[in-house]
C-alpha cells in the first residue's frame, strides 16, 4: 500500500547547544503513568496479545506513511493493554503533555485504525473549540483522500459547517461534535476524542459526550490536554482520581474535594463509574517546584523535544513567557488558580485556613474557619449572566475579627429561592439579604423575596455597587494577608480566580457577561460582605451554628 505521508524526525537543534553537552531528548515515558498488569514490553508474540499498541503503530507506518515518536509508540502500547479476556483494560485515557508535541497526530491515528482495522462503528471528535476538532478531522480527511486503498473505502465526505462527517462504505463514521450539553445526543460511540479538556469548565459536554458509549462495551473515551487550572474541573477531578489509584504522587488530595459543591459533577459521577482500574493516566510534566529553567523538566514535559521541538525554542519561551504561561503549555504544571486572575498572585490564596509546615496536616479541626457565635449575618444572593444558576452567599464575623464568607447554596434555576429564604426566615426570625436591585439577572426576583416575611432586603446599588466591591477588594489584597476568611470550596475559588472587571465611573465592578465562568458565587459572598461591613449593624441574636450554614 502506498505511503501517501511521512513525517521527519526533526532537528535536535545541536547548532544552539552549548559546546560539550549532549543535546536534549524527550523522555518516551511519561513522569506519571498508570502501569500496566502484565509487561508490555519489549514487542514478542506474547506482548503483541496485551495490546492494541504494536497494531497500531504498524498501522501508521505501513498503510499511512507516518512514523510515530518513541513516546507516541509508547503511549499507543500501554493505553491500548488488553485484559486476558480481549478486552481493553481502560475505559477512559486521560492524557497529559505540553503543547505541540503531536497530540493531534495521535488523534488521527487512532480514528483511522478504528474504522478501517477494527470496523467501529462510530468515532466522535469533540473539543471546546470546534475548530480544533474540525481541523484534527479535516487531517484524517486528507490522509484518506490522498492514499488509493483508503479513499477507495470511503462512501462520503460532508464539510457542511457543525455537520461534518467521514463515512466509509461499510457504514464506519467519523463525526465532529462540539463540546456542549447537546453533543453527542442520540449517538452510540466507539471511540470519543476529548482535545483541550482543561477548557471544560462544567460537567455538562463530560456528560453529553461520554454518555454516547454507555451501550458499547469496548468503547474508549480519550481525553488529552495540556495542564489546567483552577477552571478546569473535569480534567483536575478525572486527574486527582488517578493520582489517587497510584498513591498522589504529587500530593494533589482527595478528589472529592472538586466535587465538593459541584452537584451535577457527582450526580453524573455516580452514573459513569470509574471502576478499579478503568482510568488510566499518562502524564508527560515537569515535577512540582522544578524551576522553570530546569532543563531536565523540559525534557519531562515535551517527548518531542529533540524531535519536532528545539531546546532554542523552549529557551526563548521560557525567557520571554510570563511565569505560569511558560510552567502551563510547555511545562504541563498546573497552576491553582488561573493565568490572569482580578487579585494580586497569592492574596485569595492567603484568606485559606493556615496549615502545618508539611502542609499535610491542617492546623485546627474542621470546619476549618466559621462565623463566631452572635455575630451579625449578611446573606447574598446572585444569578448567572445566562440565568441558569443562582447561588447563596453568607457573610459574618471571626472571633479574630477578620470576615468570614461562604457559599451555602448552589443549584440550576431560581424557583428553589423563595422556598429556601421563607423557612429560614421562619426558623430564625427574619434574615437580611443583599442583592443588586438594577440592571442584573438576580433584579428579577426582588420583589418575590421581598414579600417573604421575616425577609428584609438591602439594596445593592448604585454608588454602593462601586462601595462594595471596592472594599471587598482591599480586603482580600491587605498587605500582611486577607482580612476575608474562606474555606477552599472549587465553586468560589474558581470564580475568584477568573472574574473580569469592568470600569464604572470613578470605581469598577465584576463584569458577568465577560468572565471565562460563572461569577455568581464570588457575587454572592461580595454581596453578603458589603451588607455586613457597609449597613449599621443590628443588636447581635444569631450563630452562625443557628443558621445550618451547609451547602445544599
Amino acid at each position: 500500500m502506498a505511503n501517501p505521508r511521512s513525517r521527519s524526525s526533526g532537528s535536535s537543534g545541536r547548532s544552539t547547544r552549548a559546546k560539550g553537552r549532549k543535546p536534549l531528548v524527550g523522555c518516551t515515558v511519561p513522569r506519571i503513568f498508570t502501569p500496566p498488569l502484565a509487561p508490555l514490553e519489549p514487542r514478542s508474540a506474547a506482548t503483541e496479545k496485551r495490546t492494541l499498541g504494536y497494531a497500531v503503530i504498524d498501522f501508521a507506518t505501513d498503510v499511512l506513511g507516518i512514523e510515530l515518536f518513541p513516546w507516541q509508540k509508547w503511549l499507543l502500547v500501554h493505553m491500548l493493554e488488553l485484559l486476558p479476556d480481549g478486552s481493553p483494560r481502560f475505559k477512559s485515557v486521560v492524557v497529559l503533555v505540553a503543547r505541540q508535541n503531536g497530540k493531534s497526530m495521535l488523534s488521527v491515528v487512532l480514528a483511522l485504525f478504528f474504522m478501517y482495522v477494527l470496523g467501529r462503528e462510530l468515532v466522535v471528535g469533540t473539543a471546546q473549540d470546534l475548530d480544533v476538532a474540525e481541523e484534527i478531522w479535516q487531517e484524517a480527511v486528507d490522509i484518506v483522500e490522498e492514499n488509493p486503498e483508503l479513499n477507495a473505502l470511503k462512501l462520503k465526505v460532508s464539510k457542511v459547517n457543525g455537520k461534518k462527517f467521514l463515512e466509509l462504505t461499510s457504514g464506519e463514521r467519523y463525526k465532529v461534535k462540539a463540546a456542549n450539553r447537546r453533543a453527542g445526543r442520540g449517538l452510540s460511540g466507539d471511540l470519543i476524542l476529548l482535545d483541550e479538556l482543561r477548557e471544560h469548565q462544567t460537567w455538562e459536554a463530560w456528560g453529553a459526550i461520554t454518555k454516547t458509549t454507555t451501550a458499547r462495551a469496548l468503547a474508549l473515551v480519550l481525553a488529552m490536554s495540556n495542564a489546567g487550572d483552577a477552571t478546569s474541573v473535569v480534567l483536575r477531578y478525572l486527574r486527582k482520581l488517578a493520582h489517587a489509584a497510584l498513591g498522589d504522587p504529587d500530593g494533589l488530595g482527595d478528589p472529592a474535594e472538586v466535587l465538593a459543591d459541584e452537584e451535577e459533577g457527582a450526580e453524573l459521577l455516580e452514573e459513569y463509574d470509574f471502576e478499579d482500574d478503568t482510568l488510566g493516566i499518562f502524564e508527560w510534566s515537569a515535577p512540582p517546584g522544578m524551576a522553570k529553567t530546569d532543563r531536565t523538566g523540559w525534557a519531562m514535559a515535551n517527548p518531542s523535544l529533540g524531535y519536532t521541538i528545539t531546546e532554542r525554542t523552549l529557551a526563548a519561551f521560557c525567557r520571554t513567557d510570563p511565569e505560569w504561561t511558560f510552567r502551563t503549555e510547555n511545562l504541563c504544571q498546573w497552576s491553582d488558580t488561573t493565568l490572569e486572575g482580578p487579585f494580586p498572585p497569592g492574596t485569595w490564596e492567603s484568606g485559606f485556613p493556615a496549615r502545618a509546615e508539611d502542609d499535610d496536616a491542617l492546623l485546627e479541626d474542621e470546619p476549618l474557619s466559621k462565623i463566631r457565635k452572635k455575630s451579625p449575618i449578611r446573606w447574598g444572593v446572585e444569578l448567572s449572566h445566562d440565568r441558569t444558576r443562582a447561588c447563596i452567599g453568607v457573610a459574618g464575623w471571626r472571633k479574630d475579627g477578620s470576615a468570614h464568607v461562604e457559599v451555602v447554596a448552589s443549584r440550576y434555576g431560581t424557583d428553589w429561592l423563595v422556598a429556601w429564604f421563607t423557612e429560614r426566615a421562619e426558623k430564625y426570625d427574619g434574615i437580611e439579604i443583599a442583592l443588586q436591585t438594577r440592571g442584573a439577572p438576580i433584579s428579577s426576583m426582588h420583589d418575590e423575596l421581598a414579600a417573604i416575611p421575616g425577609v428584609t432586603i438591602h439594596k445593592w446599588e448604585g454608588a454602593e455597587m462601586g462601595r462594595g466591591t471596592g472594599a471587598f477588594y482591599d480586603a482580600v489584597t491587605m498587605p500582611g494577608g486577607s482580612r476575608i476568611r474562606h474555606n477552599r470550596q472549587p465553586l468560589l475559588d474558581v470564580a475568584a480566580a477568573v472574574a473580569v472587571t469592568k470600569p464604572s465611573a470613578d470605581t469598577w465592578l465584576w463584569d458577568r457577561s465577560k468572565s471565562p465562568a460563572d461569577i455568581g458565587p464570588l457575587l454572592a459572598v461580595n454581596a453578603a460582605y458589603w451588607a455586613l461591613t457597609m449597613i449599621e449593624e443590628p443588636p447581635p441574636k444569631s450563630a452562625y451554628e443557628d443558621y445550618d450554614l451547609m451547602v445544599a
